[in-house]
């Protein structure tokens, strides 16, 4: 079994295990990316025990799309040097 000291317990909320700021803003300029992706599983997800319907199908084309889009924004981004 394993047992946890004080320290270890204390140590593993200290401020230095935190993001930084710039670890922040690079979640947040992906933020875009990270939500279109996560649309586009709810969309696979609802169609994996039933054959999709044409309402499906225009779901999943529409979030790749937008991955697509959110992926290139960011790859632009990334060029530039800009941050959102």
């Amino acid at each position: 079994m394993d047992d946890i000291t004080v320290a270890q317990a204390l140590t593993a909320f200290a401020p230095w295990l935190e993001p930084t700021a710039a670890e922040l803003n690079a979640i947040d300029a992906e933020m875009p990316l990270i939500m279109a992706e996560s649309d586009l599983l709810d969309a696979q997800i609802a169609t994996l025990d039933r054959t999709p319907s044409e309402l499906d199908a225009r779901r999943i084309r529409r979030a790749r799309r937008k991955v697509l889009a959110a992926r290139a924004a960011l790859a632009n981004q990334a060029g530039t040097g800009d941050v959102a």
